[in-house]
């Protein structure tokens, strides 16, 4: 089965994708549990003098949605692995429908990339504004930043995929037929009919 080298580097895009999904969605699945299975997004700490204390946690489901998509979209990635490694190129109808699908899948990861980013910087404005934290850095909030970097560099990455298949479907754009009134039209006939005359 031959390949060309833009369906390669499709499949590269896939797998990186893929990577981000599965570490964005670990890495905030581990902050979890850390934390007893709460959400630390939009959340709030204190310092007890010994140690980190959140003080109240947004509501678990909000976690839950960013690892859906994360890994929703990494799941999607290896299928389109596995679909790549038993059949040919797809055809421009099959380009379409996954461009569609990879644009709305794109809406998605913005959305949880968004909720990442604006939960770590109020998780992040909590612990600055506590001044015995001013010094003090706390190892679990590694795995939030870590999932927040995942997520974006995952939404570039879509971004990248996004446009290769555009090009890949003007590569699969259909040749026009000619019409009468196209030059090409008179061209082609007079070659065949052996230059006939045109009428006027």
């Amino acid at each position: 089965m031959a390949v060309s080298v833009p369906w390669l580097l499709g499949l590269a895009l896939h797998g990186a994708v893929f990577l981000c999904g599965i570490v964005c969605a670990s890495a905030l699945t581990v902050a979890q549990g850390e934390f007893g299975g709460q959400c630390l997004l939009y959340g709030a700490v204190s310092w007890n003098g010994s140690a980190l204390v959140p003080r109240s946690f947004s509501h678990v489901s909000l976690c839950y949605f960013v690892s859906a998509v994360s890994v929703v979209v990494a799941l999607c990635c290896f299928a389109v692995l596995l679909y790549s490694c038993c059949a040919d190129e797809p055809h421009r109808a099959c380009l379409t429908f996954t461009l569609v699908v990879a644009a709305v899948i794109l809406l998605f990861l913005l959305i949880s990339a968004c909720v990442l980013r604006a939960g770590m910087d109020v998780l992040c404005a909590s612990i600055v504004h506590t001044k015995q934290l001013a010094r003090y850095r706390q190892p679990c909030l590694g795995k939030p930043l870590q999932a927040r970097a995942s997520a974006w560099v995952n939404v570039f990455l879509w971004c990248l995929l996004l446009a290769w298949l555009l090009i890949q479907q003007r590569r699969e754009a259909p040749i026009p037929l000619l019409r009468h009134q196209d030059p090409e039209w008179s061209a082609e006939t007079e070659a065949i009919l052996g230059g006939q005359p045109r009428r006027s």
